[in-house]
């Protein structure tokens, strides 16, 4: 499996899906993640950077903003009826990001390198791989 550093950033498309179907509420997930996290690689670096990045540069307000789209993910996945548990995590995700995101040029840098919205993808794509497999998709 590659790590998230050799995947490819898949073309940002509008047709996303309103429903909420399993399959439709995966791809928004994964839609969100990859706007917060992946949006584009820094020249130089080749290290992909997304919203979550650039918006927690502003002090206070940018990680408010970063925190509140974090939580969207978390909303969608309850959306699922997946366990209080799992949503607990990743609420746990978005607060500690946001948390020492929200420390001046320490939490800048933390930012860059912890990705909480990659987590809760993840934990999200476990759950539904397990009891909606009819959801997964095969990555080339």
């Amino acid at each position: 499996m590659p790590t998230p550093m050799q995947t490819k950033p898949r073309p940002m498309t509008a047709d996303l899906p309103l429903g909420n179907d399993p399959h439709s509420v995966r791809r928004r997930i994964e839609a969100m993640e990859l706007l917060l996290e992946r949006s584009f690689v820094i020249p130089g670096l080749n290290r992909p950077v997304g919203l979550d990045a650039l918006v927690g540069l502003v002090p206070v307000a940018g990680d408010i903003i970063g925190m509140a789209m974090g939580a969207y993910i978390v909303w969608e996945a309850r959306n699922l009826g997946m366990p209080k548990w799992k949503l607990m995590r990743m609420a746990g995700n978005v607060a500690f990001d946001g948390a020492v995101g929200a420390v001046p040029v320490a939490g800048d840098l933390f930012d860059f390198l912890f990705r909480s919205n990659t987590r809760n993808l993840r934990i999200v794509k476990k759950h539904l791989d397990k009891h909606h497999p009819q959801t997964q998709v095969i990555e080339q």
